[in-house]
């Protein structure tokens, strides 16, 4: 088993904790996985991307520089709004902050 969980559903990647370990762990467990998300052909990119799950303020960043580069935003769920939070945008159809289901 894996310090951190990441799938793919559709166009939301799904993220958690897995095995108890510090953040340097969890870095490098998320970024191999990422990296064979991608050589897999499972983070192809596209005009948006959802992302919902815990996760320290370490892993985030490395999940955001991992997918902004290839998708054109990327929302984050915020549970008490019950929407997804446009944080990263390079696409014209999301402004940053936009809520969206």
């Amino acid at each position: 088993m894996t310090t951190y969980n990441i799938e793919l559903e559709g166009d939301v990647l799904k993220i958690g904790f897995g095995e108890p370990a510090q953040n340097d762990q969890i870095v490098r467990d998320a970024t191999a996985r990422l990296e064979q998300m991608s050589k897999l052909g499972q983070l192809a990119g596209g005009p948006l991307l959802k992302i919902n799950g815990p996760a320290s303020l370490p892993v985030a960043c490395v999940l955001a520089h991992k997918v902004c580069h290839i998708y054109g935003a990327v929302g984050i769920f915020d549970p008490k709004l019950g929407k997804y939070v446009i944080a990263i945008t390079h696409n014209p159809t999301y402004k940053l902050g936009d809520l969206i289901d």
